[in-house]
């Protein structure tokens, strides 16, 4: 997949200057975004919580009937060869007499930062099976997804898309969408006060008809004084609360799919033309080596 995230601008574009034309400032534009540079991404993709939030991706090939998580795929579904029996024996053994038992589903859920050994080995096979890159002269990502299935190699790339983008979009949001939030709890509060302030003031007004002195008078001034500040401070939190909203919509970063997935009809390895090649140069080797071997000894003797 070949994706070109959108371009920020040090100055947040037109949402800064709408939001400066109401007297507010969205902030210094994208220089303290951790993750506004492409070449970061590969970073993002080998950390651990990225690559465990992978595990439940659905994958499906349905010419080997598989339809499960990806976790349990590369766990539970993958060929191996026959010499890597030979060199994985001696661990084997030696996992028959350790004492490290596999940690508890009770355990694992008090803290979400202990990793069973499956968990660790998977995510080990993705890190290895997962390829992202940028390139900084067209500010393109490139991610390569190598899969012992084609169809859920192409599927898997296609998903991965779609997490990834979801994933820095949270990232990039955070902080816009907390803002947000606490500026709704203030718009709500200002609300409430100003609407508090307005049946005080009619309430007041109400229970006083027809009275002429200077302390009604003097508590009615009071009184509209404090709705006119509650409505001051409602009306600049209304407008606080459309630029948060703004600013996260700003923030919101915009992937560009340049390559979409395709599902490859040959595989990437192993290169069989290859092996047979050398097969057939060894054996030619060898038994040219057969047949002149008496001559090589008569000459030697």
């Amino acid at each position: 997949v070949v994706l070109m995230p959108e371009a920020q601008s040090g100055s947040g574009g037109s949402m800064g200057s709408l939001a400066a034309l109401a007297g507010i400032n969205l902030g210094g534009g994208a220089g303290g975004d951790a993750l506004a540079s492409p070449n970061l991404y590969p970073s993002v993709f080998a950390s651990t919580p990225f690559l465990k939030g992978m595990f439940d991706i659905r994958v499906k090939d349905v010419k080997q009937e598989i339809d499960t998580t990806l976790y349990t795929y590369l766990k539970d579904h993958q060929e191996m060869t026959w010499w890597s029996y030979i060199f994985s024996a001696p661990k084997r053994i030696m996992n028959l007499f350790s004492s490290n038992e596999e940690l508890d589903g009770k355990n694992i859920q008090i803290n979400n930062r202990i990793l069973t050994k499956g968990e660790l080995s998977v995510i080990g096979n993705l890190q290895n099976r997962i390829l992202i890159s940028s390139d900084k002269k067209t500010g393109t990502t490139t991610i390569e997804v190598t899969m012992q299935s084609a169809e859920i190699s192409a599927f898997l790339a296609d998903s991965l898309t779609s997490y990834f983008q979801s994933y820095i979009i949270d990232y990039r949001t955070q902080k816009a969408r907390n803002d947000l939030e606490f500026t709704e709890k203030l718009y709500d509060d200002s609300k409430n006060n100003y609407y508090k302030a307005q049946q005080q003031l009619a309430s007041f007004i109400d229970g006083n008809l027809n009275v002429v002195s200077a302390k009604y008078r003097t508590n009615q001034e009071r009184l509209q004084n404090e709705a006119s500040l509650a409505y001051s401070v409602y009306n600049q939190t209304a407008q606080q609360l459309q630029m948060a909203r703004v600013k996260v919509q700003d923030n919101t970063p915009v992937f560009t799919i340049i390559q979409p997935a395709v599902m490859p009809l040959q595989p990437s390895a192993p290169r069989k033309k290859l092996i047979l090649i050398a097969f057939i140069l060894i054996s030619s080797t060898c038994a040219v080596g057969w047949i002149i071997r008496k001559d090589i000894y008569s000459l030697i003797s």
